[in-house]
């Protein structure tokens, strides 16, 4: 048992809730392990949770009716698996797994809808479904009008805004998922960022030794949507005014 700080939460998202707003979702927050792998929304079934990542990374996968299958974005400490609930729906046709390993803060998605009655969170939120669509148009604008070492160049860049360190523990078989090519595909890819010192890649690990190169190398498909998240949510004021139904004694809470 601890107690839950809303200064403590790693979530930039949660973070970003207003103070009453959290302290109303606070004793509903489940603290998890998300080992690789763990499904935190299956394709089609009801969204029953909402999960805050607070490390490790997350893959939301699209996947055809004969089984082919693509990342189409990140999920990680910036925002929140389940996100589909915010715009009416129980669920949705995309899976999320854990790709990289790391905890998060659990909520049931009626609990977490029981909040939404706060204005200011309810824009926070939509605000950050904003920036979730940036992101997949511009993972189709990446597919569509750029080469595979730039496109490669993006996601390890998404992945370094996500991660801890400059050591990323990505295998080849989500590099390959990243970018809808084979592993031999995804080794060429890695080696052609090699040749610009821009990363060393090992089995199982890829360290970032030039972040600007990869920026470089990246061109227009990278920057857009982490510019607007920055500007509509890291950077956007935090009001604190609850409506007069919902206000109460503010307290911390125990999990």
């Amino acid at each position: 048992m601890k107690f839950v700080r809303q200064s403590g939460i790693k979530n930039k998202l949660l973070r970003r809730f207003p103070e009453e707003a959290f302290d109303l979702l606070a004793p509903k927050l489940e603290p998890i392990d998300l080992p690789v792998k763990r499904s935190l929304v299956l394709a089609r079934k009801p969204i029953e949770h909402v999960c805050f990542i607070e490390s490790g990374l997350a893959s939301m996968v699209a996947e055809s009716a004969d089984g082919k299958s693509v990342e189409i974005r990140h999920i990680g400490r910036e925002g929140i698996a389940g996100y589909p609930v915010l715009l009416g729906v129980d669920r949705t046709p995309n899976s999320v797994f854990m790709q990289v390993p790391g905890n998060g803060l659990q909520v049931a998605t009626e609990d977490f809808l029981s909040v939404l009655e706060h204005a200011d969170l309810r824009k926070l939120l939509l605000r950050y479904v904003h920036t979730c669509e940036l992101q997949l148009a511009y993972t189709a604008l990446a597919a569509a009008k750029y080469n595979m070492h730039q496109r490669l160049a993006r996601w390890l860049l998404m992945c370094h805004d996500r991660l801890d360190g400059n050591d990323l523990a990505l295998t080849h078989e989500f590099l390959g998922l990243m970018l809808g090519v084979r592993r031999a595909g995804v080794t060429d890819e890695l080696h052609i960022l090699e040749g610009m010192h821009a990363i060393r890649s090992t089995r199982g690990n890829v360290r970032i030794l030039d972040r600007d190169m990869l920026i470089e190398i990246a061109g227009g498909c990278y920057g857009v949507p982490e510019q607007e998240y920055e500007r509509l949510i890291e950077n956007s004021p935090q009001p604190s005014t609850l409506p007069a139904h919902l206000n109460g004694n503010r307290h911390h809470h125990m999990l």
